[in-house]
């Protein structure tokens, strides 16, 4: 390698992952440069993709030094730029159409099944604005109980269980209020792919409607190398009882070998049949326990950033690492167990079915003594005092993210217990509660 630093452009970089990044494996030889506030990908819900591709290559082109890689760790709209600026200055990640294989929702699941049939529930795709659209979905061969969510979402945003026509009726409500958001930006970037006409015909306006899967919830985080799939760690999903939120993610996983085996395999084969290469991503699945019965959930073009703080936890570095090495052309240098704790995990700290206004949130100094008592524990307030809870971004169907909360400790049982003993004195306050 070169004597002189390598330049590294970060869509929508932070002070937080900064922090990460700078403590990466041979990071010492890298300059990390943020490209688009973080403010414009992070705290909207409102995407000119157009105008923050201008933005990115003016500042890109308006660099006096070499542009050695342009990385992101954010899901839409930061994942669907990342191919058309690193082809641009022709830096290293997947190609567009590859990614596009993933994250459109039908399209993925048309690639799937030619490689994994078994492994993915039954799903159609149909128009929320077209009022014979429950007729469709029957003809289709879906039936009550299903899901719904958009062709393109974000989170679990717009994701609805439909069990009866009056739930179907009320998610169409609100899909189109607001499918807007996310369909009117990732049209911008289908425009700059070459789709196949049946693909091409089901733009972001579009819905997905799909069978109902469940189990055991986990992720594979993986990347491509030169073809070469790497499946490095598998995280669990574990959800609050009866609801669909999150309750926490959890590293390494407690599935059974065999279970994890299987997934990797399945992983190598669709991820190689997509033609995705040289760069990250993770799968999330579910474990039918009771059939033992895998099933294909969805397909991320990057690493989660959820999990990079249960990486640096388990095995000795936040797997930014994998991005980062990725984008400039190495093979990750990711280690296996080499952290501080045998397991860790992200806590999601909620209140279900209400809206309501924080009249009171912890303090800071409050937060720096609980981080204090419980060692290794980063505390993030997703609320500030005086605001109303519906006014957060990225938030599911169901519930209101308080705080997120990363812990490590020497067993699982330790890490519930230390949980359930700083939530005791992490103090919110609510006002104006409705529902």
């Amino acid at each position: 390698m070169s004597s002189e630093a390598r330049n590294v452009f970060v869509v929508g970089l932070n002070d937080f992952n900064r922090q990460r990044l700078e403590s990466l494996r041979g990071a010492e030889a890298y300059r990390f440069h943020g490209v688009i506030e973080p403010e414009a990908v992070y705290d909207t819900e409102v995407f000119d993709i157009a105008a923050m591709l201008d933005e990115a290559t003016r500042q890109l082109e308006a660099f006096e030094g070499s542009v050695d890689a342009i990385v992101g760790y954010m899901d839409f709209p930061v994942s669907t730029m990342l191919p058309i600026l690193c082809e641009r200055f022709g830096t290293r990640t997947t190609t567009l159409e590859s990614l596009l294989k993933c994250e459109h929702k039908y399209w993925s699941r048309k690639v799937q099944k030619e490689v994994i049939p078994d492994f993915i529930p039954a799903f159609t795709a149909f128009d929320p604005f077209d009022d014979e659209a429950l007729t469709r979905i029957g003809e289709a061969g879906l039936y009550f109980p299903f899901f719904v969510k958009p062709i393109k979402s974000s989170g679990s945003r717009l994701g609805f269980r439909i069990d009866t026509p009056e739930d179907f009726y009320h998610a169409i409500e609100k899909l189109r209020e607001d499918i807007g958001l996310i369909a009117d930006p990732f049209n911008t970037v289908l425009e700059h792919a070459r789709l196949p006409d049946e693909i091409a015909a089901v733009d972001g306006h579009f819905c997905m409607a799909e069978e109902i899967i469940g189990g055991w919830q986990c992720t594979v985080e993986g990347y491509v190398f030169e073809g070469e799939v790497v499946s490095y760690g598998i995280v669990d999903s574990l959800r609050y009882p009866q609801v669909l939120s999150f309750f926490h993610y959890r590293y390494p996983s407690g599935l059974p070998d065999p279970v994890q085996d299987k997934m990797r395999e399945l992983t190598d084969t669709v991820m190689t049949h997509i033609g995705f290469d040289n760069s990250a991503f993770n799968i999330e699945y579910f474990w039918d326990e009771v059939q033992d019965r895998i099933w294909l959930l969805e397909i991320n073009t990057r690493i989660s950033q959820s999990h990079c703080d249960l990486f640096e936890k388990v095995d000795g570095v936040s797997n930014q690492q994998v991005t980062i090495d990725l984008a400039l052309g190495q093979r990750p240098d990711m280690p296996h167990r080499q952290g501080e704790y045998a397991v860790a995990a992200k806590f999601f700290h909620r209140v279900f079915f209400v809206d309501a206004v924080a009249t009171r949130v912890p303090s800071e100094a409050e937060i720096a003594e609980l981080e204090a008592a419980f060692p290794g524990t980063v505390i993030a307030l997703q609320v500030e005092a005086g605001q109303r809870l519906s006014t957060l971004t990225e938030q599911d169907s169901y519930s209101y993210a308080l705080a997120y909360i990363w812990m490590g400790a020497d067993t699982a049982e330790q890490l519930l217990e230390n949980y359930d003993r700083l939530i005791a004195r992490l103090v919110f306050e609510f006002d104006e509660i409705e529902g």
